[in-house]
């Protein structure tokens, strides 16, 4: 039997939080389900079949995440407690959509093949590793870790 995409298990999932009455996953869910049939429709204008991918859909889900993550900051410094619980109930949410994120030894171990494989020595070479490094780390790491983890590779 085939796996349901992604987008099947986020709509699977709203339904069922519609039947228990999770507020907060419902909430997030709709948002998230609303974003992905916006990015549908940009995509048909934009003449790219109105199809996201899983990986498109993960991409949206770290764009969502970022916000709420933003709006939570803004929540706790004016001193609203109550929306700063619910973004964080919200964030649960959509970060259980995530893949399971590579740990800071992981990055470093494939940091280090992808180093060898290019035979850099130096963070000129930078660039070169992250070209090989990036599509290993694509959906199951920070950006900015893995890079931050290059840099000190090759700078130590």
């Amino acid at each position: 039997m085939e796996q349901p995409t992604l987008k099947q298990r986020i709509q699977d999932a709203l339904k069922e939080a519609m039947r228990s009455g999770n507020e907060a996953q419902r909430t997030a869910l709709r948002l998230l389900v609303a974003s992905i049939k916006n990015e549908e429709v940009n995509a048909r204008a934009d003449g790219r079949g109105g199809v996201l991918s899983d990986s498109d859909i993960l991409a949206l889900i770290r764009r969502e995440i970022k916000q709420h993550e933003e709006s939570l900051q803004e929540a706790r410094n004016a001193g609203r407690e109550d929306l700063a619980a619910q973004q964080e109930a919200e964030l649960e949410v959509l970060r259980s959509f995530l893949p399971r994120q590579l740990s800071r030894e992981e990055i470093e171990a494939l940091a280090r093949q992808a180093i060898a494989e290019v035979g850099a020595t130096s963070a000129k070479q930078m660039g070169a590793v992250m070209k090989v490094l990036q599509p290993k780390v694509k959906d199951v790491a920070d950006g900015k870790v893995v890079s931050e983890i290059v840099r000190a590779l090759l700078s130590g």
